[in-house]
């Protein structure tokens, strides 16, 4: 598994991490076993990042990697959580002090330790990045110990390039693949400059990059791809990265022909995000031990060619740019 540094922390990672928000919920029923069987399977494969948040299961997700984590023993990979979304209402007036401590020791009590790795601002209302008082609770909590490092989620390119201005943040975790091209024009070039990480979230545009959904394909209730489309729950660009349906199965058609060999279009889409030098870790989700190991190999195949990386652009700006470019 090839290895890229995250930013200014100085961490060396895997190119590829594991996404647990499958393993927490709102993908469907994913049992215990599989969940854990799924996380053995990528940190055996050579995972070292996980990618996790408090909201994921109600703390589920966080309590599935401690528990393996303890099973494992030796060295721990790089544990990455998230808070903010816990509050009711999500607003802004909520980010206070004692409301970050009080999620900080909740996902310290579900990860069975002393400081957390990395902590990210979950998606946070837009005007949390013009209040500076809420960097510097979280430079408090890195002075106490509590977290080494604090990075944020973003739903824009705006709002990654405004929180690029708080010295103290060491990641950026944004949606970037195949369909949502538009941070490479910038923000990854930005974030690099300026030694900050990149973590590409949604790297499979829910699953639809894996070339296996259909028109009929039926989802449960519980999974967002079937209760989030029109971003009734949470904002719809992290549900099929926000394109129609309709629209991105056509497309996928398009980049198929592009796939060869053994190579899985899933493996392909992976490999395009890697192809950014400034991304450092992708982080697709997992909900079995199949799933894991699949996402682990994208790290091995050869680089994409030049004509092919330009084709991709063509079908995106084409088909897939309309409806998303300008919303993110």
């Amino acid at each position: 598994m090839k290895q890229r540094i995250l930013g200014r922390t100085g961490q060396s990672v895997s190119q590829i991490g594991f996404g647990a928000w499958a393993i927490g919920g709102t993908w469907g029923e994913v049992s215990i076993q599989d969940a854990e069987a799924a996380l053995h399977a990528a940190l055996d494969a050579g995972i070292t990042f996980i990618d996790t948040a408090d909201v994921y299961g109600d703390g589920r997700s966080e309590k599935i990697i401690a528990k393996v984590l303890n099973e494992r023993g030796g060295e721990r990979p790089y544990v990455a959580t998230k808070l903010g979304r816990r509050l009711s209402p999500h607003v802004a007036q909520g980010y206070t002090a004692k409301n970050l401590n009080e999620f900080i020791d909740r996902s310290l009590e579900n990860l069975q330790t002393d400081s957390l790795d990395l902590v990210q601002l979950h998606c946070p209302p837009t005007e949390i990045y013009y209040t500076p008082e809420v960097f510097s609770v979280m430079d408090d909590m890195v002075a106490a110990g509590k977290i080494r490092h604090y990075g944020v989620s973003v739903e824009k390119v705006e709002e990654g390039l405004k929180a690029l201005e708080f010295a103290n943040v060491s990641s950026i975790q944004l949606i970037y693949n195949i369909f949502r091209q538009r941070p490479a024009e910038l923000l990854l070039h930005e974030a690099k400059r300026r030694d900050v990480g990149i973590i590409a979230r949604v790297p499979l545009a829910s699953g639809l990059l894996t070339g296996k959904m259909r028109a009929d394909t039926a989802f449960s209730a519980d999974d967002h791809r079937a209760f989030n489309r029109n971003g009734e729950a949470f904002d719809k660009g992290e549900t099929f990265s926000g394109v129609p349906y309709d629209v991105a199965l056509d497309a996928v058609e398009d980049i198929r022909r592009f796939v060869t060999g053994d190579v899985t279009m899933a493996m392909f889409a992976l490999r395009w995000i890697l192809m950014n030098e400034n991304v450092t870790v992708v982080i697709p989700g997992s909900k079995s031990k199949a799933q894991s190991e699949a996402n682990a190999r994208a790290s091995e195949i050869a680089a994409l060619s030049d004509e092919t990386m330009i084709a991709l652009k063509s079908i995106y700006q084409e088909k897939i740019a309309p409806w998303v470019h300008q919303r993110w």
